[in-house]
């Protein structure tokens, strides 16, 4: 696979790995390899960042797009990541609380489904 899926699959952010793993092709087999046992510029990428934007969001509890909406739009280091975390700016706080109703809303969808399925079933 090419090296940015990898990194994808890997939480890294690309241009922060070695070049050697920029330039190269991963097999399936060294990807799994690197997820079993991640060597050591793995474990600190994951450990310090700088983080893809994927992983940025899930760390801050707001989606991607909340991200842009906040003015984030490069890779940030766990350093940072924390730092905003303390600041809690108002764009976090209101992004959080809009992810929460969006999983919220997301739940009550699920049931809804859930429950007309099984209507849907007992006709049967």
């Amino acid at each position: 696979m090419k090296p940015a899926t990898a990194a994808k699959k890997l939480g890294v952010y690309l241009p922060a790995t070695p070049a050697s793993f920029q330039e190269g092709v991963i097999s399936r087999a060294e990807l799994n390899e690197l997820q079993a046992n991640p060597p050591e510029w793995l474990s600190e990428l994951r450990r310090t960042g700088p983080h893809p934007r994927p992983v940025v969001a899930a760390k801050l509890g707001v989606s991607i797009a909340g991200l842009a909406r906040g003015g984030v739009t490069e890779p940030l280091t766990t350093e940072q990541i924390e730092a905003l975390k303390q600041e809690r700016p108002e764009w976090l706080e209101k992004e959080r609380a809009t992810q929460v109703e969006v999983r919220k809303e997301g739940a009550r969808v699920k049931q809804l489904q859930k429950e007309k399925q099984e209507r849907a079933a007992g006709r049967d």
